[in-house]
């Protein structure tokens, strides 16, 4: 990304660029607190504008996202009841919940995303890890391809990656056949 462009992402935001800026997401109910940030796997909601939407809600077993009646509000986590369970990943139709576990392994932290592109990768592989522009931060290593047909025809990736880039790291770069 170019320097132009990244200024523009961490001063304008969504409402710009289309892509919100770390400063809006720690704003919305969705993103952890500092308290859960770096405690163990927790989900990260990375919905900030408000739209009819629900399935994260009725996918937690656990309570730990609520939205209410008025499913226009934007979905709120309670940190402390997420188990980082994945449950809610595939249910969110615009792809923004991920799971990341900061206390993976002593110099890497884990991250389960929702990946729908072919082709998929494969346990062991080392892939590109991307922001959210799809910018390159860091290696990582798949270390689980989840393709199950309760996950609605979403596949769910795990992979490891450097902890130095535990916030930015969203997803990985789509491989090329």
């Amino acid at each position: 990304m170019n320097d132009t462009k990244k200024k523009a992402w961490q001063s304008e935001g969504v409402k710009t660029s289309g892509t919100p800026t770390l400063e809006e997401l720690t704003q919305t109910p969705g993103f952890p607190s500092e308290e859960f940030l770096y405690a163990g796997p927790v989900a990260f909601i990375e919905c900030v504008e408000k739209i009819p939407c629900n399935p994260c809600e009725t996918a937690c077993p656990r309570g730990a996202i609520t939205i209410g009646d008025n499913i226009t509000e934007l979905p709120m986590l309670d940190a402390g009841k997420c188990t980082g369970c994945g449950l809610c990943l595939p249910s969110c139709p615009g792809l923004a919940i991920y799971v990341k576990d900061y206390t993976f392994e002593q110099d890497r932290a884990s991250i389960i995303f929702p990946f729908e592109y072919l082709p998929l990768p494969k346990k062991g592989d080392i892939v590109e890890m991307v922001d959210r522009f799809g910018e390159t931060l860091c290696e990582g290593e798949i270390l689980m391809v989840n393709t199950s047909s309760r996950n609605d025809q979403t596949s769910l990736i795990k992979a490891a990656f450097d902890k130095r880039h535990f916030i930015g790291v969203v997803s990985m770069k789509r491989l090329v056949t």
